[in-house]
Parts: structure tokens; sequence; C-alpha cells
């Protein structure tokens, strides 16, 4: 049931996109144009992640998150799972060199299904945002170890990244 929940909303912003990009560019574009940019919601905004290399214990462990809308029209996302809300779930994957997963410590919100209009964030065009999150607050990881961090919450934000950040958590010597 909860997948539902959160497959509807994804849909509706899937297909209002779709829609939005057929009829902005059906009147003076080919339809074959007109076809690559119904899958423009995820062109036009695109998140990257970046991790400074190395951690010492006691330093704050930043995620920079960056939204870029790369379109020539104003863009919307969800900041739900995203660095642009405190830390209330995890939306992140976070494994070490074994491949075991970081376990995720920070809250767990329930959320209303529709979005409301407060949890969207707009991006100008061709302009960017920047969202931080120190991952130490919500993810258990240990000294010595180094880890691989990918973006996974895109389903409910309708963000992507392609990205895939690693950096070491370094012991005290």
């Amino acid at each position: 049931m909860k997948n539902i929940k959160l497959i509807i909303p994804a849909l509706l912003v899937l297909f209002s996109a779709c829609s939005e990009a057929t009829r902005n560019t059906a009147s003076s574009k080919s339809e074959s144009t007109a076809q690559s940019t119904t899958s423009s919601k995820n062109d036009s905004l695109e998140a990257k992640i970046k991790i400074n290399g190395n951690v010492a214990p006691g330093d704050p462990l930043l995620l920079r998150f960056v939204v870029y809308n790369n379109s020539d029209t104003v863009k919307s996302f969800c900041i739900w799972h995203t660095p642009f809300e405190p830390l209330m779930s995890s939306y992140l994957s976070i494994t070490d060199e074994k491949g075991e997963e970081a376990q995720y410590k920070g809250a767990m919100a329930k959320r209303v299904m529709p979005p409301p209009a407060s949890s969207y964030s707009k991006v100008n065009a061709g302009d960017s945002l920047v969202a931080n999150a120190d991952l130490l607050k919500a993810y258990d990881l240990k000294k010595g170890s180094s880890y691989k961090v990918v973006y996974t919450g895109g389903n409910m934000s309708g963000l992507a990244s392609k990205d895939t950040v690693t950096f070491i958590y370094t012991e005290v010597h």
C-alpha cells in the first residue's frame, strides 16, 4: 500500500511534465524532437553530489547536493528525500568496501500524499540550488573504512543523479 502512495504522485508528476513538454514543443519542432523533449524532466533538473575525500573523526562529513536546471524555463522538485530539508529519511545508499550498507540512524518522517505545495522548491532557468547535509548525524559509519555514496531519493524528489562518490572515514592516529 505504501508503494502505491509513492507511485501515484510520481506518475502524476511524470505525466504532467510529459504533457507540458509536448505542448511547448509540438508547434515549433518536429515530432521526433517533441518526443525527445517529453523526457526532459530528468534532463532539465539534474542533481550532483560531492563529498570531500577523507574525513577525520570529529569533523563533519558534508554532502554537497546541487540541483541544476538545464532548461530555459523554471522547474520545480519535491524537497522530500533531499538535503533541502532536515535529515528526515534515508535517501542515500552508503556502502563500505565490503559492500555492507551503513545503517541509517536518523529520523524517519511519515508523509501525507500527495506532497503539499510547500514541499516543492523552484529552480530558475539556467540556475542551481545548493544544500549540504552532515551525514555523520544520520548514518552509522565505521572509522577506518572507505565508503561509496549513491543518491537514491529520486523516486520521491523527481531528481536524478548519476554520481557515485567515495570517501574515507579515517581513524585518529
